[in-house]
Formats: structure tokens, sequence, C-alpha cells
């Protein structure tokens, strides 16, 4: 077999922005033969990382970084993605036939119509995974999902690249990458936010260790629901509430209510009102969707939501005399915008 770097097709590559993304996909693409001609790194860590991922290949400025390649990975946070594109187009520094792909799960290829406009080919290429910006990325990109958006005479061509790096591309229509990044937040970000959540109210019930407990029944719970997802009762319409084990699944209303309560006290205690409207906004989801596929009853359905509306009547009344601003930690706060990991 012949050496990578001397298959037909290498593309000399130029990584800009060597965040957490860049800088792994650059390693991974060096790997599969393309050779990495230049990177841009600004902050200490980002050269950092660049040195120890991509060793050798020289830190430049973005501008030269993009004369030198033929194909440009613009890994770069997505607020900055349309003016950086935008800007390098104004100084004409996209060439005809370069290949131009981003990593931003929001945007489709519209965001490059500046750089398309000189004449390049467009690619959308985002990992469904998180990254540590470290060489264990490596091996656990190989069979993870890639949204790939081109234009279809050129969807090949992010097709290949994927592939090249042992991922898995899944085709994704451009009005659809919108809906596609909040599917990805909704369940890797609020799932870290849920463990947060749980950790906080079993270190408040003394557990010295809330991750160790947690690990092997959130992994079990967590595997449960992908598989079913995958499976049988994904087909049949059902999907990953099948998994669904617990007092909700039970129709037990009165632990419910109980688990508001006590929830209601550690807001109480701690401020964390988050933690009982998250219990309280997932329980009311869960019982809508047991019920829709008939997991529980109308009538069990039915109790758990008068016992969460029972308890939160409940819960209010304990808190008003507190002095706790109720919007401390709440999910009604402003959302700070969420960096991506791609942190140039």
């Amino acid at each position: 077999m012949s050496e990578p770097s001397r298959r037909p097709g290498r593309l000399g590559v130029g990584v800009v922005g060597a965040g957490r993304v860049g800088a792994v996909l650059g390693s991974a693409l060096r790997a599969a033969g393309h050779p990495v001609v230049a990177v841009s790194a600004v902050s200490a860590e980002s050269r950092e990382r660049a040195e120890q991922l991509l060793p050798g290949v020289p830190v430049l400025d973005v501008p030269e970084v993009v004369r030198r390649s033929e194909l440009v990975l613009l890994a770069v946070p997505d607020d900055a993605l349309g003016p950086l594109v935008a800007g390098l187009a104004e100084t004409g520094a996209w060439q005809a036939g370069q290949i131009v792909a981003h990593t931003s799960g929001r945007f489709g290829v519209g965001v490059l119509d500046p750089a398309r406009a000189a004449g390049v080919i467009p690619l959308a290429l985002h990992p469904a995974m998180t990254f540590t910006g470290t060489s264990l990325d490596l091996t656990r990109l190989v069979g993870a999902s890639f949204a790939v958006t081109a234009p279809a005479p050129v969807l090949p061509i992010g097709q290949a690249l994927v592939v090249e790096i042992g991922a898995e591309p899944v085709v994704l229509d451009e009005d659809a990458r919108g809906l596609y990044h909040a599917a990805l937040a909704h369940g890797s970000n609020h799932l870290v936010v849920l463990v947060a959540q749980a950790a906080q109210a079993l270190a408040a019930a003394g557990v010295d260790d809330p991750g160790r407990m947690l690990a092997p029944l959130l992994e079990a719970a967590l595997d449960g629901a992908l598989r079913a997802e995958s499976g049988p009762a994904a087909e049949r319409g059902v999907g990953a509430i099948s998994a669904l084990t617990g007092p909700v699944r039970r129709g037990d209303a009165g632990t419910v209510r109980e688990h508001e309560v006590a929830l209601g006290a550690l807001a109480a205690a701690s401020g964390a009102v988050d933690v009982v409207a998250g219990y309280r906004a997932l329980a009311r989801s869960a019982a809508g969707r047991a019920l829709a596929a008939g997991l529980i009853s109308p009538a069990a359905a039915s109790d758990v939501l008068d016992a969460l509306h029972d308890a939160t009547q409940d819960t209010a009344a304990a808190q008003s005399p507190t002095g706790i601003d109720p919007g401390l930690g709440s999910l009604d706060q402003d959302e700070t915008t969420d960096r991506p990991e791609d942190d140039e």
C-alpha cells in the first residue's frame, strides 16, 4: 500500500484557527496524507496546541495561510465566521478553484458566499462530537458523524474528506442546519447541565463523590436510550423514551411530589432554583412522551402532572419568605453565549 502522502488527490491544507477542533481535524487530514502547509494561531494555548498536533507546520497570519492552501479549513467561532470570510473576500485573498470548508454546525454554505463569488468550492463539515483538543480526539473521530452540506456537484468532495479521516458523512440540507445544531446543543450541552444539577443535589444529600455514584446509572440510562433510538423501538416510532424508568414511568405520583418538595428545599437553602425547575420541566415532558408512546395510562399521566402542579404551589409558598431571587440560576436567565470548541 502506498504512503498516504503519495496517493493521488492530496491537497495542501491550511488551518485557520488552531482551536480544539481545527488542530485535531488538521492532524487527522495530515494522517490521511494531506500535507498541512500552514496554520493560524493567536492565543498561547492555540500555539501550544498547534505545536503538539501539527509539529513542524508554520504558524502564519490568516491571509498567508489562505494564500498557501488548496484546502482552507476554517475552524473559528460561529460569530467570527461570516466577518472572516467577507473580510478575506474584500482583500482578494480567495483563489478560484480553492476548496474552503468550515466546521460550524450553525451554518451551511451560505456563509461562504463572499468566497464563492471568487470561485472557491464551498463545504460545510461539522463533526457531531465534542473535542478536548488533544490526540485523544483522533481516535474518537473514527466512526463519528459529520454533517456535510455542499452544492450537489461538489458534495462528493466533502463526503470523501470525511471518509478519509475515518468518520461517517451525513448529508444535510442547507435549511436544516439550524435545527440540526439546536438538536446537538440541546442533547450534549444540557446533558452536562443535568449532570451538574443531579450532582449538586447529591452533594447536598451528603454524598462525597457524586460523579462516582452517578456514573453507572447515567451511563446505563444513556446507553439504553441511544440503543432504543437506533433499534426496533425507533422503528415503531417510540425511540429513546422506551428506555424510560423511574417514578414517571411507573405513574408514581407520590414519589414525584416528594421529589419536588425535596428539591424545593434545596432551592430555598442554596438558591439553586434551576434544579427544581429543570426537574419539573423534564418530568412533565417525560409524562407527555410516555403517554404518547403508550407506556403509561392517561390516568397515570394525569396523576403525575397533578402532582407536579401541586408541588409547584408548595414550592412557591415555601420560597416566598426566604428572600431568594427567583431568577438566580433559573432556566429563565439570559443565556451566556456558548463559545464553540474551536476556541481561536
